[in-house]
């Protein structure tokens, strides 16, 4: 045999290699930024939508979008963390799963109240004008 030899190993490293530089590929915007401001996300919901202090559950998207303080929006899962029921209130006292009593903070998913153990998981979003977008 001429030439270097391909092993598995050699074969795999390759690949991961290229799917590594493909995805870092699709990371920016065409502007060369982060992707912010570029567009592409799922339309949620317009801000106003949105109250300071509240926020709204997307039952379609299983996603529970909070404004904690004038122009801070955050994204949650809408499923509680206790035993998979969907949230089914939003207010000032926070994100509330009706089923069992469990009660989550609107900054940053925290329990407030059980029987949840678990903080609700975060989900990504951005702002783009008057607009919450997916991702």
């Amino acid at each position: 045999m001429n030439g270097p030899r391909t092993t598995r190993r050699t074969a795999m490293l390759a690949g991961a290699a290229g799917l590594a530089a493909a995805g870092l590929a699709g990371c920016g915007s065409e502007d060369g930024g982060s992707g912010e401001g570029g567009g592409g996300g799922e339309e949620l919901a317009p801000t106003s939508d949105i109250p300071v202090g509240g926020g709204k559950i997307l039952s379609d998207q299983q996603l529970v979008v909070t404004q904690p303080a004038e122009g801070e929006f955050v994204a949650f899962s809408a499923i509680c963390t206790h035993q998979g029921c969907a949230v089914s209130q939003v207010d000032e006292d926070g994100i509330l799963c009706t089923c069992h009593g469990s009660r989550f903070a609107l900054r940053d998913g925290a329990v407030l109240e059980g029987p949840a153990t678990e903080p609700l998981p975060e989900e990504p979003i951005t702002v783009e004008g008057d607009t919450v977008l997916r991702g």
